[in-house]
């Protein structure tokens, strides 16, 4: 059963996936999206970028494939909030998307992503500084202020998990950061 947090997120979510602000998904928003967020860290290797932007094309494939119930080629927010309901769906499109955007984060291939670029990747996706601090904070930085690739990775994927609550994801909704 969805946590009320897990419904947040998730509306949170669609509201940023919606990169034009048309209130419907569309593969455009993806693009968009992705050229926000590689723009954000010039530095990565290409790569690294190919693969953020490939996981937003698979994200997008997975969106509409499963959850474009009136086949239209476009998600409501109605079609998108099956996300929570159902995850299990959406597993491996959430991994490779985790993967794609810890690792952006990680240009010298250290395994681990700095307090910038972070905060540069996650305003480019659209959370608000504030939210974005207190998430970093949350993950415990850890070596020169620093977290982990796969601590990053694995908070992605427990936000999209339901039964998920009191997770450091719940930082990035509105009002959550104090």
């Amino acid at each position: 059963m969805p946590t009320s947090a897990a419904t947040d997120r998730v509306g949170l979510v669609f509201s940023l996936f919606d990169a034009d602000g048309n209130g419907v998904l569309e593969p455009a928003d993806f693009d968009l999206m992705g050229s926000r967020v590689v723009a954000a860290l010039p530095r990565a290797g290409e790569d690294a970028k190919n693969r953020l932007l490939d996981a937003l094309r698979h994200y997008w494939h997975t969106l509409v494939t499963e959850l474009d119930t009136d086949g239209d080629g476009r998600i409501s927010p109605e079609e998108f909030t099956a996300v929570v309901l159902d995850p299990q769906r959406f597993d491996a499109t959430i991994d490779e998307f985790a993967r794609a955007l810890s690792t952006l984060g990680d240009p010298d291939g250290d395994g681990l992503v700095t307090r910038p670029d972070f905060l540069a990747l996650m305003t480019a996706i659209g959370f608000d500084d504030r939210n974005t601090t207190a998430l970093f904070d949350a993950f415990g930085p850890v070596d020169g202020d620093r977290v982990p690739v796969a601590v990053w990775a694995e908070g992605i994927r427990d936000y999209y998990r339901p039964e998920k609550t009191g997770i450091p994801g719940d930082h990035l909704v509105p009002g959550a950061a104090r």
